[in-house]
């Protein structure tokens, strides 16, 4: 068996991240490095530190779910951590495959496009962008217009000047998250060639990106509020909501909500008189889906 790097590389991130004057443990000389000991850890997790080193060097070895569940407490991880923590512990076969391409069901293309005033997309594996209804090409970006393999919003919010400009100061939070989705999606497609180019990709082609993808963050998509600044309606706050379907855990609906009767719905409600104006024909085209056919 080969060893586990997804793992390994993930205690020892979280490890060095623990800080020991939060869990009383001081030391009369300066650490030599930050975060806790192995040994120390592995009495909280209440494992052997042999035990524990084995884990952490990528043995192969699989932990039970009662080991797993003490390194999550003992590590303070948080619900996409503890997800993430279980799939790298336990990743399937090793072997590299072409994953077929992703297709939107009927019932949510019905639904996305009933979503007229409200910015919707489908994201599916690695975050490829599968559908976007008009609001959201108004708001984010004409996905429809790109070349398939760009419609990918972890690409598109890292690499493209106009998300950056979209997002302002609050860009590099909302990239490092797409970051940290794409490594719990990576987890739990490891085979996937496609997940291994992108990241081989923007690793390249991004200084922070790189720095990111090191530092191990773990996402899922929840709900959020996001500051936008757009070229046509300016500034907005508008709360994300994701909804994952059920029968099909790798594709996700992201909305994009104002508070009723807020400045920043009066101008959703502008940019979707903008829209109209400016789609012609788009609006009534199909959404593009599967962005590698």
């Amino acid at each position: 068996m080969e060893r586990n790097e997804g793992l390994s590389e993930f205690l020892r991130a979280r490890r060095a991240a623990m800080d020991p004057e939060r869990l009383g443990l001081r030391d009369a000389a300066p650490r030599r490095v930050p975060g806790l000991r192995r040994e120390e850890l592995a009495a909280l997790a209440g494992v052997s530190v042999d035990y524990y080193t084995r884990l952490e060097q990528g043995r192969p070895i699989t932990p039970s779910d009662s080991v797993l569940e003490a390194l999550a407490n003992a590590l303070q991880l948080d619900a996409a951590e503890r997800s993430y923590l279980r799939a790298v512990a336990r990743p399937p076969a090793a072997g590299r495959r072409r994953a077929p391409a992703q297709k939107v069901r009927p019932g949510i293309h019905a639904l996305v496009a009933r979503l007229e005033g409200t910015p919707a997309l489908v994201l599916g594996r690695r975050a490829d962008i599968l559908m976007t209804n008009r609001m959201a090409r108004a708001l984010l970006a004409d996905f429809d217009a790109m070349p398939a393999r760009d419609r990918n919003a972890a690409r598109w919010i890292v690499l493209d000047e106009a998300a950056r400009s979209l997002f302002g100061d609050g860009w590099e939070k909302v990239a490092s998250e797409f970051v940290g989705t794409l490594r719990m999606d990576a987890a739990r497609h490891p085979d996937d060639t496609r997940t291994a180019e992108l990241v081989g990709e923007l690793s390249m082609r991004s200084e922070r990106f790189r720095r990111w993808w090191a530092g191990q963050k773990v996402v899922q998509f929840s709900h959020q509020t996001k500051t936008l600044h757009h070229p046509v309606v300016g500034r907005l706050t508008l709360r994300t909501e994701a909804l994952a379907f059920p029968g099909d855990p790798d594709q996700t609906l992201l909305t994009f909500l104002a508070d009723p009767g807020s400045p920043s719905d009066e101008a959703l409600t502008l940019l979707s008189a903008w829209a109209a104006d400016h789609s012609g024909d788009g609006s009534r085209k199909p959404a593009r889906t599967a962005p590698y056919e």
